[in-house]
């Protein structure tokens, strides 16, 4: 399998690459994503032995299955002993992995918030380091992480890179924007190799701080420069498997159909089920639920993407969500206009820049996003978030994230036909937001043992304004160069 760039395969010039290559790249070098050159196809004999695969075997056979399809470049053995390596109860809590949890009239939480940072991040995020320990093991290289999170992230990447040989991590995250626990998760970790950076703006201050390092080739070849934001294929690309097994959990015949909600800030966690339905996983409607920042809410409704500044991204009470310059999308689009390379760079990488918009409403592709991919989107407010977080509780007994209440008052909105069971994404858990679930429910949510008293550990943490140069210049002190062979 080859992989090609969102902005520069138009007219074959770039070279594709193979998966070991853009494991450790992050970008492109021309400023695109990358994404497979087709998408494997599943067919229903594929999906039977799929199911079989998970029912028999568990989660990290279906894992190895399905990541095989996409990497020829790790051998079998090695990739299958990745996976059951990572996937595992010990550091999930439960052998099924994603549980299904039915709430009512065929709407179901899918459990993906069992990992040791108790966000869906770690679904990724444990193979994405296990993955980076292999490949630069075989290497002799090692790899500096640059990151940015908007709250998860952040842990789950620096839980699963802590210790590893070979790889430091240098995180940034909005000063002051994370809830309490989230800022002691990371935080309070001491390890040599974990650097937090909390930078004085908002997420996307963060984000485009990474960009604009990743998109120096010079610093980024010298520093070995990689990233494990969902601009990095391989996270992405593990996110694959949990739609695959909510899927097989909520089905027992391959002739049904599910549809999938997931709160969405980065566009990240539901590019991953485009993925899933465009290698032929029967998904009927994938609904984007955004909170108040509901840029990409704004696009599915009237095809215009419009980025908001600083100023204008809402401080909300599901934080992860308070982005309004969605990287991901960009894959979306690159698929949405046929794979044209041209147009794609046209507007993430010039109208993007000089406008902070660009408008597909006219666009006859634009129809497609609805008709043809699956698309629907609604958005959640502080009070919806409230609301739901109460009602869930007082009629089903369960508490739910804040993040994950976005997602379930969308889907309520849009599972109009109960035959097809509509599956909620679940993000965290709720002690990550403590407080905002104090405020709807008048107690505190469960707390695991392991993270009693974590916001009083000591912190570890540097904070710098939002300028690229410092952030460069704070790497340099903490690296050696990376001398050419």
């Amino acid at each position: 399998m080859k992989y090609i760039s969102t902005r520069g395969q138009a007219d074959h010039q770039q070279e594709s690459k193979r998966f070991c290559d853009i494991l450790l790249e992050g970008l492109a070098p021309d400023g695109g994503l990358y994404l497979p050159e087709h998408y494997p196809q599943v067919d229903d004999v594929m999906l039977t032995r799929l199911r079989e695969a998970y029912h028999k075997q568990g989660y990290a056979e279906l894992a190895f299955q399905i990541l095989s399809m996409y990497i020829d470049d790790i051998p079998p053995a090695d990739m299958k002993a990745l996976c059951a390596k990572t996937y595992t109860a010990e550091v999930f809590g439960t052998g099924e992995i994603v549980p299904l949890r039915h709430l009512e009239n065929s709407l179901w939480l899918e459990a993906l918030s069992n990992g040791p940072t108790l966000a869906f991040k770690d679904m990724a995020m444990q193979l994405l380091g296990n993955l980076f320990e292999y490949e630069l093991k075989r290497r002799g290289e090692q790899l500096n992480i640059l990151g940015a999170t908007s709250g998860d992230t952040g842990s789950a990447a620096e839980y699963a890179m802590r210790g590893k040989k070979g790889i430091r991590v240098f995180m940034t995250s909005p000063h002051g924007r994370m809830s309490a626990f989230q800022q002691a998760q990371m935080f309070s970790l001491q390890d040599e190799n974990i650097h937090n950076i909390a930078i004085e703006g908002v997420f996307d201050d963060c984000q485009d701080i990474v960009k604009a390092v990743s998109n120096d080739l010079a610093f980024k070849r010298k520093y070995k420069i990689g990233t494990v934001n969902s601009i990095n294929w391989a996270r992405l690309l593990a996110q694959v498997v949990y739609y695959f097994a909510g899927y097989i959990q909520a089905t027992e015949t391959n002739d049904q159909k599910v549809s999938f909600t997931v709160p969405s800030g980065n566009f990240g966690n539901v590019c991953a089920g485009h993925v899933a339905r465009m290698m032929g996983l029967p998904i009927h409607k994938l609904v984007v639920a955004t909170n108040e920042n509901d840029v990409l809410d704004e696009f599915f409704r009237t095809g215009v993407y419009r980025v908001r500044g600083s100023a204008d991204t809402h401080e909300t009470s599901s934080p992860s969500m308070d982005i309004s310059k969605a990287s991901n999308f960009e894959r979306f689009v690159f698929d949405l206009l046929g794979r044209d390379g041209a147009r794609v760079k046209a507007l993430f990488g010039d109208a993007l820049a000089g406008h902070g918009r660009f408008d597909l409403s006219a666009d006859p592709h634009f129809a497609q996003a609805a008709a043809r991919y699956g698309f629907e989107s609604g958005k959640s407010t502080h009070a919806d978030r409230l609301a739901t977080i109460k009602d869930n509780y007082k009629r089903h007994g369960v508490t739910i994230d804040t993040h994950t209440a976005d997602g379930v008052k969308v889907a309520l909105e849009h599972h109009q036909d109960a035959s097809v069971p509509m599956i909620v994404l679940e993000t965290a858990l709720p002690i990550k937001f403590a407080e905002t679930i104090t405020l709807a429910l008048g107690h505190a949510p469960e707390r695991p043992a392991k993270f009693e008293g974590i916001e009083a550990l000591p912190k570890r943490v540097q904070v710098m304004p939002a300028d690229v140069e410092q952030v460069k210049a704070y790497i340099e002190r903490h690296c050696n160069p990376v001398v050419p062979q």
